[in-house]
């Protein structure tokens, strides 16, 4: 039970973010179909021209939702890098999806549309949409690392971090110019032995006094 409520919250933030990214995927979908169709039909295309024309109009559509809504969370000081991986990615998808489309049309001969249409808008759609969110997510929209906040001393030493909590450190202080040489705890020690010295001149003088006293 214990387990299960501290992955809740990571699993509901894994399904809300599924739930968006398919959201964008399936406009960036929409896209990719219309235009794939339209340069076949329309225009008189080859099909792989007509998929790599749709798959690039569909990856623009698709980083502008995944940007500003997907993972409008994550960290937009690096937007050079993050727009360089997202479209290195998102070509390695398109890569998939029409070379599954080519292997469909021109490996095993199924050149009609719908055989088309089925091999680009299904299977490979599934393969490249698997394949770009996993990388979406684990190189391309990364949150922001939060280091851990520490409190700090008037000397400006380092006395408490909040993500290990309060740290407690013993020392000893001889006072100068006492023969005795008395030595009193400090810090967490002093409140645990508050009231407790230890002299260690006396102690002699005291075993000393007893022989004699034993001696009489």
């Amino acid at each position: 039970m214990g387990e299960w409520r501290t992955m809740r919250p990571g699993l509901e933030r894994l399904v809300r973010e599924l739930g968006k990214f398919g959201a964008v995927g399936a406009l960036g979908f929409l896209v990719n179909v219309a235009i794939f169709n339209l340069c076949i039909h329309t225009f008189q295309l080859a099909p792989i021209r007509s998929g790599v024309i749709a798959q690039v109009v569909a990856i623009g559509t698709n980083y502008l939702g995944n940007r500003y809504w997907t993972y409008r969370h994550t960290d937009k000081n690096r937007i050079h890098r993050e727009t360089v991986l997202f479209f290195l990615f998102s070509g390695a998808g398109l890569v998939l999806e029409n070379g599954i489309l080519a292997l469909s049309h021109y490996g095993l001969g199924y050149t009609s549309t719908l055989a088309d249409n089925v091999a680009k808008n299904v299977i490979g759609l599934a393969v490249g949409t698997a394949f770009r969110f996993w990388a979406y997510r684990t190189w391309v929209f990364r949150a922001r690392g939060k280091a851990p906040a520490r409190t700090r001393g008037a000397d400006g030493a380092a006395l408490r971090d909040e993500a290990s909590g309060p740290r407690h450190e013993e020392a000893a202080v001889l006072r100068d110019g006492d023969p005795a040489g008395v030595r009193l705890p400090v810090g967490s020690a002093a409140s645990a032995g508050a009231g407790r010295i230890e002299v260690g001149g006396l102690a002699a003088e005291e075993q000393r006094e007893d022989r004699r006293q034993l001696l009489k």
